[in-house]
């Protein structure tokens, strides 16, 4: 067997804590959590209590058990937990990347126009989209539907729907969510000439919230 470096036991550890906080944030007892990862109790409470080692095949069920994965289970954090936004200063745009879903992507922009009033500039594409207010008003256009968002209200839709955004009353800021396929669905848009007001794609592709 070969000896434990200092991270392995720091890893160890961690796993260990892990496992007790997730059967503690379910409300549930030792009994409870072995009877569905079908261990005996004193097995359970060996295991988080460090007395007994980590099995593979003992972590697998653990994981399931606690309805994650053995992934997540024995994820340790990164060094670059911190991470600075790629910036389109000419729309006012940051983006950030999700590390943990690469398919992810989070946009901050602040908004003066109000949406457009030509139907045809309203996009439809596969994904999902979701959006924060963090001040002023903003208008999304859904279809047939205007919805007003004010200041930290959220709006989460799917858009496969006809939709577009602006501001309303004066300049508002929004932080804006796209899924791997809204993103792809707007690096794909055609159109490379836009109306006056109407916002560009960022240079790294991800879609500001005005264009949505």
């Amino acid at each position: 067997m070969l000896p434990m470096t200092q991270d392995d036991d720091d890893l160890d550890s961690l796993v260990r804590k892990r496992i007790r906080a997730l059967r503690v944030a379910q409300g549930w007892s030792l009994e409870e959590l072995a009877t569905r990862a079908r261990l005996s109790q004193s097995t359970l409470s060996r295991i988080e209590n460090g007395r007994r080692r980590l099995a593979l095949d003992s972590l697998v069920t653990l994981a399931r058990a606690l309805d994650t994965t053995l992934d997540q289970l024995v994820e340790t954090a990164s060094d670059d937990v911190v991470v600075s936004p790629m910036i389109d200063a000419a729309h006012g745009l940051m983006r950030w990347p999700v590390k943990g879903d690469p398919g992810i992507t989070v946009v901050h922009q602040r908004m003066t126009d109000p949406p457009p009033d030509n139907p045809a500039r309203m996009r439809a594409h596969p994904g999902r989209e979701w959006l924060v207010v963090l001040s002023g008003t903003a208008i999304l256009l859904l279809g047939h539907r205007r919805i007003r968002v004010e200041t930290h209200q959220a709006a989460e839709f799917p858009t496969m729907l006809p939709h577009a955004i602006g501001a309303e009353g004066g300049p508002c800021e929004i932080l804006g969510i796209f899924d791997r396929d809204a993103r792809r669905g707007h690096q794909r848009d055609p159109r490379d000439q836009r109306e006056p007001g109407e916002a560009r794609m960022t240079a790294g592709g991800a879609p500001p919230p005005s264009a949505s």
